[in-house]
């Protein structure tokens, strides 16, 4: 990915659960397996690959078989070295030694046997970007933006557990430009091309467990110059590859991406810090998400004190509050009836009044005062200043818009007056988002007299 734009926020398994995985990875287990094979008589060549010589034992301890089994098991042993669980004790003489990875696989904290896996899985993505005969800078970078893209597919709203991505999807993804409505010829054939390159990325990307990979069906392997025809139902998508981010895998490519300098937030990210870092930090989220991150949050603190937290952090003037006060709604919505004195207390504040007599109206609680005009209005543009920050024109927003002066046949006329730092906003972007041209000229109209009225 080129941008450092924020991803999706993503849950993760516990480090011991990862860990039991990791260890059960067929490229791990099989280097932890030679490792310990390993003696004073294995022999190494210049390359630190085992000998001839020392192959076919060491395949039978792997218990590979066939034509496959020296690959597989000169992979297991360069694995074993690359994350030291063997050393090269002599060059010259091309002995070995047990190395310190062993001791961590077997007495190491979870955390611990996860750094010997993405050692191992550095090396394995280093070897599928790259191999023989390729331009490795190019084919590294390919790899790269293909697994990014990968990540925001598959961990933004569900992550691992969800179903998998079909390769064609994945590849046109990033082949395909996205502003390009109907793919062209030369297009489709870097799609069709780049779904072979990663069928076989994908095939050995599954042994280190970052994947659960179904392969290209081999019959339309048999002639590579002709394109896969349109798959029609799901079965025929299903010959063309699927392909699913494992949870190991989802920590694996996260760990790769911050190391590149990406922004990958965690759910609970903020469960141990204030309301403030909690409403600025979900700002940005999806809703699922941010509901996600906001329960963590919750159960760690009292009913009454989270909320009275939540209303003093979303107070505030600056272009981030509108959006701030309506993740403070949301995570409001979760705190029931225990949090009712907080609300109370913030009905004549300026800012929170209108929010909290939604809340306790929501409860059916009794004595909840009639806003005052001035604070509907009020409500009104801070809601649609938060909408507008949170998503942007949105098909909500649109409807909100239209509503809102299709209800109130004076709300230009009133909404002008309305003493909040982004009323001009609100109803320049009113004029740009209403259908009716007289009404958008309407909101215009507003726009320019709330900003001779206040600036801005």
């Amino acid at each position: 990915m080129s941008d450092r734009s924020p991803l999706p926020p993503v849950r993760l398994a516990s480090e011991p659960e990862l860990a039991r995985d990791a260890l059960a990875t067929p490229l791990l287990s099989r280097a932890a397996r030679l490792a310990r094979w390993a003696g004073a008589g294995t022999r190494v060549d210049a390359d630190g690959l085992l000998t001839e010589e020392q192959l076919p034992a060491a395949a039978g301890v792997l218990g590979l078989g066939g034509d496959g089994a020296a690959t597989l098991t000169n992979q297991a042993w360069r694995t074993a070295v690359d994350t030291g669980l063997v050393g090269i004790a002599d060059e010259e003489a091309g002995t070995v030694a047990a190395g310190a990875g062993l001791a961590l696989l077997t007495g190491g904290s979870p955390h611990e046997v996860l750094a010997v896996w993405l050692t191992a899985l550095q090396a394995v993505l280093a070897q599928a970007g790259a191999p023989g005969g390729e331009d490795p800078e190019a084919g590294a970078e390919f790899l790269d933006e293909v697994l990014a893209t990968f990540y925001l597919l598959t961990a933004g709203e569900g992550g691992p557990g969800g179903g998998p991505v079909p390769l064609p999807v994945l590849a046109a993804s990033v082949i395909v430009p996205g502003d390009m409505g109907e793919p062209t010829d030369d297009v489709l054939r870097q799609v069709s091309e780049a779904m072979m390159w990663l069928d076989e990325r994908f095939r050995l990307l599954e042994t280190a467990g970052l994947v659960e990979y179904r392969p290209v069906d081999e019959e339309l392997m048999t002639d590579a110059e002709e394109e896969p025809s349109t798959p029609v139902d799901e079965a025929d998508v299903a010959r063309y590859g699927m392909v699913r981010l494992t949870p190991l895998g989802l920590y694996g490519l996260r760990a790769r991406l911050l190391e590149a300098g990406h922004e990958a937030p965690v759910v609970g990210d903020f469960a141990d810090k204030g309301a403030d870092a909690l409403l600025d930090g979900t700002a940005a989220f999806p809703p699922a998400a941010a509901h996600a991150e906001t329960e963590q949050w919750l159960t760690r603190r009292e009913p009454l004190v989270a909320a009275r937290e939540l209303l003093a952090a979303a107070r505030g003037a600056d272009p981030g509050a509108p959006l701030r006060r309506l993740r403070c709604q949301q995570a409001l919505s979760l705190v029931g009836t225990e949090a009712e004195p907080a609300l109370r207390d913030v009905l004549d504040d300026p800012e929170l009044g209108g929010l909290a007599r939604v809340w306790l109206t929501e409860r059916g609680l009794d004595d909840v005062p009639a806003p005052s005009q001035e604070m509907i209005f009020w409500l009104t543009i801070d809601t649609v200043a938060a909408q507008l920050a949170a998503e942007g024109d949105s098909e909500e927003l649109h409807a909100l818009v239209k509503g809102l002066a299709e209800q109130h046949g004076g709300f230009f006329a009133a909404a002008w007056r309305v003493r909040h730092p982004r009323t001009a906003d609100v109803l320049e972007a009113m004029g740009r988002l209403h259908p009716d041209r007289r009404i958008a000229k309407e909101a215009r109209t507003a726009a320019f007299k709330a900003r001779s009225a206040y600036g801005g």
